[in-house]
């Protein structure tokens, strides 16, 4: 006798626009939301990282670790959920499951089948119909920029991140590092930069087309500000120092 194999659904869930609180991508298997079942202290993560081209729920035959929850601080303090995600034939193996902060995680190994599981990726990578229009404008533009490094050279920055949130939804975010990983992994000074920009009723192709043109025609810099790095860099150059950051932004890896 053969056990059917899992099936997996994936949800994305978004709050109520102009409320705090994060978008998040659920693994439903066999109709159980089975994060909800182990861990309370943070969301699923975003689609942007679970669902962008190249996302590590793809399996291969190299096991990876995929992490799926976070906790509101970060997993290292209050903990996570991750998962090994490995193709073992015509099913996708999900084990290994772990908690930075607890002893074991009480689910048990998955297994679903390689072309459904492959299906349902696709799925939920094209389905945009959750997005709002700055949501939509931030995807559009990160895919128009998205290893191009030719207008961020000359004003010696890194793109870090494009984003747009439900408590903002009329705004994304671009956030940009000066000069760059390089220099952070070398112990040099570095800043990290925020550009919020206003996101109109145009239509979302044409609003990311006009950032691209604006974003290679002048130094970001200039209309930025900074929302983290060394600080007495940032004075060195003569920007302020953010008093507190409105929003946790992505961390330079």
């Amino acid at each position: 006798m053969t056990t059917a194999p899992n099936l997996l659904s994936l949800r994305i869930v978004v709050p109520p626009l102009g409320t705090e609180g994060p978008v998040e991508c659920r693994p439903i298997v066999d109709g159980r939301d089975v994060l909800a079942e182990v861990f309370d202290a943070g969301p699923a993560e975003d689609p942007r990282f679970l669902l962008a081209p190249g996302t590590p729920l793809r399996a291969t035959d190299t096991p990876r670790t995929v992490r799926l929850a976070e906790a509101h601080c970060a997993d290292a303090c209050c903990g996570g959920i991750s998962v090994t995600v490995r193709r073992e034939g015509r099913h996708v193996v999900w084990n290994g499951w772990r908690n930075p902060v607890a002893a074991s995680v009480d689910l048990p190994e998955l297994r679903f089948d390689i072309d459904r599981y492959e299906a349902e990726l696709d799925r939920a990578a094209a389905d945009h119909g959750w997005e709002w229009p700055a949501r939509t404008v931030a995807r559009l533009l990160e895919e128009r920029v998205h290893g191009r490094t030719d207008w961020l050279t000359a004003w010696e920055c890194e793109l870090l991140s494009v984003a747009a949130w439900p408590s903002e939804p009329d705004r994304l975010t671009v956030v940009l590092l000066h000069p760059g990983r390089p220099a952070i992994r070398d112990g040099h000074p570095w800043l990290q930069f925020r550009l919020s920009i206003p996101v109109s009723d145009d239509h979302p192709a044409a609003q990311a087309e006009a950032l691209v043109s604006r974003l290679s025609a002048e130094d970001p810099r200039t209309t930025a500000e900074v929302c983290g790095g060394s600080r007495a860099y940032a004075a060195q150059l003569g920007y302020p120092w953010p008093e507190r950051r409105r929003r946790p932004t992505a961390t330079a890896t």
